[in-house]
Order: C-alpha cells, then structure tokens, then sequence
C-alpha cells in the first residue's frame, strides 16, 4: 500500500513539474516616423536579422509616417514604392497610418495599401469610398502559441477633425477621436489576446492622456511628435523611436503561462550595425538617378535651420514681388544645408509636398491675428506656443507669464498700410483666422522657384540669423 502510494506521489510531482506553466517571450521590433529615409534600411536589416537569430519570432512593426522627406522614394517612378519594397522584404507584420500616408491623396494610399504585405490597421478612420477601402480597426498576430492584438489609431487634433496635411486629402473620410476609439477596442479585444499593443500616431503627449484614462493596454508604439520615449504611464509602457530611421525600438515581454511577468524596452541606436549588403545594393540602385543626383547650385557657408527658413522664405517672396513673405515650419524639411553644392534630390528633400506660392494683401492687424492664432492654439498643440511662421519681416510675439500670446510687434511695417505677401499654399488653405484681401494660389512651385535661385544666385551665403523672437516676461526684464 504504501508503496503504491508512494508510486502515486511520484507520478504526481512528475505531472506538476511537466506541466508547470514555462516563460515564454515576445518581442517587439518597432519604427516610427521614418519619412522614406531608405538609406538607413541596410542597417536596420542588420539589426533585425541579429535579433531573430536569437528569437525568430520577433515581430516587426511601424507606427506611420513611411514616406514624405526622401526625393529617392517621393520621386520615384512609382512614389512612395521603394519604402514599401523594403518594409515588405524585412517582414514588417503591422501598421498604422500616419498624416503623411495622405500626403498624396486618397486614391494613392489606397494603391499604396494594397501593395504592402503587412497589416494595416486604424480604429478612428470611416471610408465608404471606393478608391479608399476601410481598413480594419486592429489585428491578431499569433506567435509561440501567444495571441498578440494590435490596435492602430492616427491624430485627428491638427486638422481639426483630420490628420495634419491639406484638407483637401481628408474629404470624405471621418476621423473619430482617437483614445475614444482606442478605448473603445481595447475593451473588445482585450478579454481575446494575450498581450494588448497600441500603434498610435497621436504623439506622446496625447498617447499619455489616453494611458490616463485606459489601463487595458500592455505597450503603445507611439509616433508623430518625432520623441525618445521609454516611460511607464499608469502601469503600461510608453514608446517612441524618434524619427528618420536613426533607432530601433527593442520591446520585450515575458510571460509565465500567459501571465505578463515583465516588460523591457531598449532604444538601439542604427548607427552601430555593418550595412547588409544585399539591402545596401538595393537602396544603392534607387539612388542611382541621375537628374536627382544632378547639382544645380551651392552654399557658400552652412546653413542653419534659421538659415535655411530664411532662404525659403526669401525666395518665395522675390518670385512674387511681394513685401512680406511667410513660410509655415513644418514645410521646412532639412534642420541644415552644409556648405557645398547641393543637388535637385536634396532640393526635393527640403520641400516635398508639392507646393505652391500663395500671394494675397494683408495689413499688419491681419498678420498679427493670425500669428496669434497659431501661436495660441489649442486643438493642434503640435505646433502651438513656438515660433510657426518664419517671416522675411522681423517680428516679436509677447505672451503673459502661461505663454499665452497677447501681441505681435512689427518694427519694420507700418499700422493700418496693405502690404502684397506671399506664403505658402498650406498655410493659405488650412491655417484659421486668416484675413487677407485679393488672395489666389498661384502656378508657382515652391521646390522649382528654390531650384531656379540656387541656378541663379550660387554661391548662396545663407542668413542665419533669427528675425522672429518670442518676448515671455523673464526675457522683459533683463
């Protein structure tokens, strides 16, 4: 008897130690805002292929805004095309839309999405059209025996009501509010998944509002506001990689049974992979066109991202014979210009969107209400409370002691005289507030008036010196 007890105890203690639940592991290999900068892609291949040679079940994933900043793939015979041939050759599993995928239109992101052989995914984005297919709120990827959902969202504060770019994009579509909808999912999905992640292309801050209210989430994958985020907001982790393809975001989840135990992240710089050859060979062949590599001027001293505004500003303003000119920031694509030549692909760089000069006739009062508006507003915080628009005209903005924007001081303009401007059409068509009189978009192209001035006028020395200046009430009294 008791020997059979014995055999009993033994069998058992076997069974529990065979089926004690085993760690198990999940990662996550993340990009965000990468803005076409394909000549990064050898690298990050390296990097990845390293990771999967320890853990081949690691999933790639991408948090929106592929292209817009890379003449080699915004100019391709196929736009956008070389992006995608790459994110699809590396085994990229899911994403979610960022503004720039509408840069080009509708119809071209549908065309687009169906050539990519990843998820797409976005729970705040209605289409009933269609050149423009509705895309599925969230995906379930399975992986070691673990069910990994995935929920994408995209910012609808900028527009207001749409993603940051040209209205004329958005017609059509409805952005519901994002963490609504990304709350909405979560309590859905959550009960069917083992591990909940968040693809969103809101920015951290708004990434941080929702996590306030929403506790259901494991990870966000963040983008859009271009931050190094590695921060832990009501018990979920919150990420970003910054932009332009420069790191990799590392995730790691490890879970006993299908209980998270724990969760790590690293930030890996790209800087320190040697270039896969084959990738390398690919990218080398979409930078092998000649009329982007053709150089068409010179700087005769580097240029800084005042500098570079400035240059901008200034020749839109001398193709229209206007007084004033302004140009919105975030048309501004290159930080610097280095001293040297500079080529029709980096032109292209600096201004990708197509766009076009406005001209209309403003007095000094309608300047100042609609750089006030800017500065102060309160839906597209993104580009609120700083300096968005560069200005040929020197100008200061004073604010009260919470940045709150009071007036706007024009030294060299005179109070109640109509003055020509020229802008850009962005600005022209989307910016609120905005009173002018005998206003038109005209033929002109920004990128050909910058390509004509570096023919004409090389070697540019650049200004680099800030004409515009925000005045806060420490600055008044020094």
């Amino acid at each position: 008897m008791k020997r059979w007890i014995r055999l009993v105890l033994l069998a058992v203690v076997a069974c529990t130690a065979s089926c004690a639940p085993r760690e198990r592991t999940i990662v996550l290999l993340s990009t965000n805002d990468m803005h076409a900068r394909i000549q990064h892609f050898p690298r990050l291949a390296a990097a990845v292929a390293a990771c999967r040679d320890t853990l081949p079940g690691a999933l790639l994933v991408d948090a929106g805004d592929r292209w817009t900043g890379n003449a080699y793939v915004d100019k391709a015979p196929s736009p956008g095309m070389p992006v995608i041939a790459l994110m699809n050759r590396l085994g990229y599993r899911v994403a979610t839309l960022g503004n720039h995928e509408f840069d080009h239109g509708q119809a071209f992101l549908g065309r687009m999405i169906d050539s990519m052989a990843f998820e797409v995914v976005c729970a705040n984005l209605r289409s009933d059209t269609c050149t423009f297919p509705q895309l599925p709120s969230c995906a379930v990827v399975e992986s070691g025996g673990l069910r990994i959902g995935f929920v994408g969202v995209v910012t609808n504060y900028e527009g207001p009501g749409h993603p940051a770019g040209n209205a004329a994009n958005f017609e059509g579509l409805e952005f519901p509010d994002p963490q609504q909808e990304a709350i909405r999912i979560a309590e859905e999905l959550r009960p069917q998944v083992d591990v909940l992640v968040l693809l969103s292309h809101m920015g951290d801050d708004r990434d941080a509002e929702l996590l306030a209210r929403e506790s259901r989430y494991d990870v966000v994958i963040g983008g859009h506001t271009h931050e190094r985020r590695d921060t832990v907001v009501n018990g979920t982790l919150l990420t970003q990689t910054g932009k332009n393809l420069e790191h990799v975001g590392v995730t790691t989840i490890r879970l006993l049974g299908r209980r998270i135990t724990g969760i790590d992240y690293r930030l890996v710089p790209l800087g320190g992979y040697e270039p896969d050859a084959a990738y390398q060979a690919e990218v080398d062949r979409y930078y092998a066109d000649p009329e982007l590599n053709r150089p068409v001027g010179s700087f005769a001293r580097a240029a800084n991202g005042w500098g570079v505004a400035n240059w901008m500003v200034d020749a839109i303003t001398d193709e229209m014979d206007a007084e004033v000119g302004f140009y919105h920031v975030g048309g501004v694509r290159l930080d610097s210009i280095p001293e040297g030549g500079m080529s029709t692909a980096r032109v292209y760089d600096l201004e990708p969107f197509d766009s076009r000069i406005a001209v209309m006739r403003m007095t000094p009062a309608d300047m100042r209400r609609m750089i006030l508006a800017k500065y102060n507003d309160t839906e597209n915080r993104k580009e609120a409370h700083r300096i968005d628009l560069i200005s040929t005209t020197p100008y200061e903005i004073l604010t009260d002691g919470e940045d709150n924007a009071l007036d706007v001081r024009f030294p060299a303009l005179r109070e109640g005289r109509s003055y020509r401007v020229a802008i850009s059409d962005y600005a022209f068509k989307n910016y609120r507030d905005l009173h002018f009189t005998e206003g038109e978009i005209t033929s002109e192209k920004v990128a050909d008036v910058l390509l004509e001035k570096l023919e004409e006028d090389s070697p540019l020395a650049p200004d680099n010196r800030p004409r515009q200046r925000v005045v806060r009430p420490e600055t008044k009294k020094r």
